[in-house]
């Protein structure tokens, strides 16, 4: 036999040998689901998804608070954006027999790409990266398949324009779809007014320690107060304002205002150990809007 061929055959045999002994053969802990609002998803706009882990009867522990990934990947195979998070009950206490169910809504990241898209999803530790084995369609490493959707243009967008009040966007660098825009303490929205009942989603935080007590948060129109919450440190929030007709007035845009009570200058807080001298109030990730049919 010529050498050269000798040689693929051998490495070909070698591969499938290491292939062979890298089989994954831990028993699966738990099986993954995933529910989707909607199947046909315009680029910029909110998902809500469900997410669903039945645990075995006789699964160990879990020793680790693990992170739930989650992975959009194109027809490729590659990768376009994740949505990985810490699963409202923390992992160190689900139970075995038992089933952990949750809602996430996530907003799709405006970027050229449209077409079919799947989800994966898994459990891994943020300390080691060890990803736990679990049971389902599996595509590699521990990533579990549960759902698909489409990828489309917007045919209708209200495009929201931060106004006054606002500073330039930021970005997390290496994490699509993960800008914010800080503002001060009143930021100014605005969009094109849908002359109909609509659904405003607003979706902030504030990250830094910098009050004793929650900022208080107001969202306005020109007919006053349409939301007011308290807005804690470290703790998202996604609100979901139902405007009418009425509260958006009869002009050819609406003006929304976010007011905070309280404003901070990073530079001013020691423990922030930060240069940054701007009057800041709370961020805002997303802004969408959804006209009711």
């Amino acid at each position: 036999m010529h050498p050269i061929r000798l040689f693929l055959l051998l490495f070909l045999a070698g591969s499938l040998v290491d292939c062979a002994e890298k089989k994954d053969d831990a028993k699966p802990v738990a099986t993954p689901s995933l529910t989707l609002s909607r199947t046909d998803v315009a680029v910029g706009s909110p998902i809500d998804m469900t997410y669903r882990f039945a645990m075995t009867a006789d699964a160990p522990p879990l020793t680790d608070d693990y992170t739930v990934f989650v992975h959009i990947l194109d027809t490729d195979g590659e990768q376009l954006w994740g949505d990985d998070h810490l699963p409202p009950t923390p992992t160190r206490q689900w139970k075995a027999g038992s089933t952990i169910e949750y809602t996430r809504t996530m907003f799709v990241p405006k970027f050229p790409y449209v077409g079919d898209a799947r989800v994966e999803v898994g459990l891994y530790s943020p300390k080691t990266g060890e990803r736990v084995p679990l049971a389902g369609e599996t595509t590699g490493h521990r990533a579990i398949r549960v759902a698909s959707f489409t990828l489309r243009l917007a045919a209708d967008t209200y495009y929201v324009v931060f106004k006054s009040g606002w500073y330039d966007a930021e970005t997390s660098e290496g994490m699509v779809g993960s800008g914010w825009q800080w503002s001060k303490k009143e930021g100014a929205l605005s969009f094109r007014n849908p002359k109909r009942d609509t659904l405003l989603m607003i979706q902030l935080d504030q990250p830094a320690m910098a009050f004793q007590e929650p900022q208080q948060v107001e969202i306005r129109t020109g007919q006053g107060v349409v939301d007011a919450f308290p807005l804690s440190i470290g703790r998202p929030e996604l609100r979901r304002i139902s405007l009418t007709a009425q509260q958006m007035g009869n002009g050819d845009t609406v003006d929304v205002t976010v007011v905070v009570d309280k404003t901070f200058v990073p530079a001013s807080i020691p423990q922030l150990k930060s240069s940054d001298a701007r009057e800041l109030g709370l961020r805002v990730f997303h802004v969408f809007v959804e006209p009711k049919q």
